[in-house]
């Protein structure tokens, strides 16, 4: 695509864009890359590194954070436009790599929607059951609570980011609520002479091996992807290119000492074999506040309560996110023109949030068959994490192969920083075939990602191949 064609799509774009309601603000869009960037489960992650970790949160920080919000902000400023990632893509590297792209992306989407209605379940046995959690031990728990939790989050979206922001920004504050209480429990429990080993900032030598390198990756792209996620809903944003870019710088540091402080708060708190991948968080909360009393009892549940609102409004984004990505791909012919039916009311993709909603609990309930919730959450979360991997290998890819399509060469030092995120991307999608816990049968476990990523990837050509010929076909 030559740098005129860019132009005129962009211009369509913009127009195709000019019906939807401009809902989202500087504020709204702090509070959405804190609550979807922050995961929750990427400090239990990280503790399995013990005090190395802050040394590889500080790479992964300049080696992936860093130029990926570098790419994201000049990308966003060149275009900003409804779809993002996806329109991007298509601009500068064809529309085929534009719709993988975007069949990744919204494959991991639902993937992860799924991991969601998971730890959703999971943290509310927490609040209910004690810092045992023994509800999600039962077979029947997880498998309701997640589905309910996915319905919730349908209907939510369904109403649009008129309610839906709302949820998100209701989220975010939350998230921040709940992670200052993780960042203090450490001390409440040394006050009460608990016997914790806080080291708060330790830098120590880290040792790289496999296992450590598997885990870097998921620091960097687990845990600090998501600022394009803002982006796909540019349409939807009020002064998109000045709003999203500030939104980066506002919310950059803060999380980085949200992911480095709250690390440091689990590994004083649980012991490395015992932590919950799933729920870190209340886990620690639950045992740092044992034996602070009576007016622990209250607060515990409360901060669990304030992380699941979390969550609601993260899963509430996925998916008004992801039911953009088939709206823009009818808009190009490449779906049916089904998936870019509006509500008449709420103006929102109806048909695509309910196709979006039965695929997610489908294999959010398949994921949970035959294993336990650990290893169902690692599986779900490692092949939606690979999805999520090739996306940013596309992102990365624009500066370094795509350049002659833009409208504006990119400099040098961004294409430096693209080179960075592009080969962390490449370690990530390699290693995370492995998992990172004790599972009855490695092999197995990779057999069972790598069929996932290539069969969703085989859909993704086939699904193109029929559109394409829809739109030759028409254009006779």
């Amino acid at each position: 695509m030559s740098s005129q064609l860019a132009v005129e799509r962009v211009a369509e774009v913009e127009a195709r864009s000019a019906g939807l309601r401009k809902e989202l603000g500087l504020i709204d869009l702090v509070l959405m890359q804190i609550m979807y960037v922050v995961g929750s489960g990427w400090v239990g992650t990280a503790a399995k590194l013990g005090n190395y970790h802050t040394v590889f949160w500080l790479l992964a920080i300049v080696l992936y954070y860093l130029p990926q919000a570098a790419v994201v902000i000049y990308l966003a400023r060149l275009m900003p436009l409804e779809g993002g990632l996806y329109q991007w893509t298509s601009i500068a590297l064809g529309r085929f790599a534009g719709f993988m792209l975007a069949w990744n992306l919204w494959a991991y989407a639902v993937l992860i929607g799924a991991t969601f209605g998971v730890t959703i379940a999971t943290n509310a046995a927490y609040l209910l059951s004690g810092s045992s959690a023994t509800l999600s031990h039962l077979w029947w728990y997880t498998p309701i609570v997640s589905t309910l939790a996915l319905l919730l989050v349908t209907m939510i979206s369904v109403l649009g980011l008129r309610v839906g922001r709302w949820v998100q920004d209701v989220g975010g504050a939350a998230h921040v609520l709940t992670f200052a209480a993780l960042l203090i429990v450490p001390l409440i429990a040394l006050a009460h002479a608990r016997p914790v080993a806080y080291h708060p900032l330790d830098v120590s030598a880290p040792a790289f091996t496999p296992y450590s390198l598997n885990i870097f990756g998921k620091m960097a792209l687990g845990a600090l992807s998501g600022f394009e996620y803002v982006a796909i809903m540019a349409g939807e944003t009020r002064s998109a290119s000045r709003n999203i870019t500030r939104s980066v710088f506002v919310a950059a540091p803060i999380i980085a000492l949200m992911f480095i402080l709250g690390t440091d708060s689990v590994i004083a708190l649980v012991p490395r074999d015992r932590i919950d991948l799933v729920s870190p968080i209340p886990q620690a909360l639950s045992i740092g506040f044992e034996g602070s009393g009576p007016l622990a009892q209250l607060i515990v549940p409360a901060l669990i309560l304030l992380l699941l609102l979390r969550q609601l409004g993260v899963v509430t984004m996925l998916f008004n996110g992801n039911t953009r990505l088939p709206l823009v791909a009818g808009w190009d012919n490449l779906l049916p023109s089904w998936f870019a039916r509006l509500h008449p009311l709420f103006k929102t993709p109806i048909n695509s949030i309910l196709f979006v909603s039965a695929i997610t609990i489908v294999f959010s309930l398949a994921g949970q068959a035959g294993v336990g919730v650990q290893e169902a959450f690692q599986l779900l979360e490692n092949a939606a994490g690979i999805l999520y991997a090739f996306a940013y290998l596309a992102l990365f890819a624009i500066p370094l192969f795509g350049a002659g399509n833009l409208e504006r060469r990119p400099p040098t030092w961004l294409r430096i920083a693209s080179g960075s995120g592009f080969a962390v991307s490449l370690l990530y999608s390699t290693l995370s075939v492995f998992p990172i816990i004790d599972v009855p049968s490695w092999r197995t476990f990779a057999a069972k990602i790598i069929t996932v990523i290539l069969v969703a990837n085989l859909v993704g050509v086939a699904i193109y191949a029929g559109g394409k010929r829809r739109i030759d076909l028409a254009a006779q």
